[in-house]
């Protein structure tokens, strides 16, 4: 995904996000309509696109069955689970969002928003870069 675009900056900062329509589930939300960022708000004005990644990580990734783990990959499980989204806003800069389904703890079960990155269109020429790794692999 994303051929046309390359990350200009690595973010990954928590974000405060509004919608125009609440989400009818909350751990499975759309793009936001707006979203705040170092004093600075967002209007989104067209989603590039999304996809989501639920790979249990680490430890996380040794406490379940096999079989339980092939599903949690596919569908996710509580508490386990990124929703990526791909975002122009007004002034057509791009970034890439993320919702983490993980709680902080167990007084704050939301989970929370990320500006992940800020990207900028591929250069004439440029040849892609192939997967980029996530800092949580590491």
């Amino acid at each position: 995904m994303g051929d046309e675009w390359v990350p200009a900056r690595f973010i990954d900062d928590e974000i405060t996000v509004a919608f125009d329509r609440t989400p009818v589930r909350s751990k499975i939300p759309g793009p936001p309509s707006t979203f705040a960022w170092q004093g600075s708000s967002f209007r989104v004005k067209a989603v590039l696109g999304s996809w989501s990644e639920f790979e249990r990580k680490g430890r996380m990734a040794r406490n379940m069955a096999p079989a339980h783990l092939r599903s949690a990959a596919r569908s996710g499980s509580w508490g386990v689970g990124r929703y990526y989204f791909r975002v122009r806003v007004e002034g057509d800069r791009v970034f890439d969002l993320y919702y983490d389904r993980a709680p902080e703890s167990s007084g704050d079960r939301a989970g929370h928003w990320f500006l992940y990155r800020e990207l900028v269109p591929r250069p004439k020429g440029a040849e892609p870069m192939g997967k980029l790794i996530d800092p949580d692999e590491r």
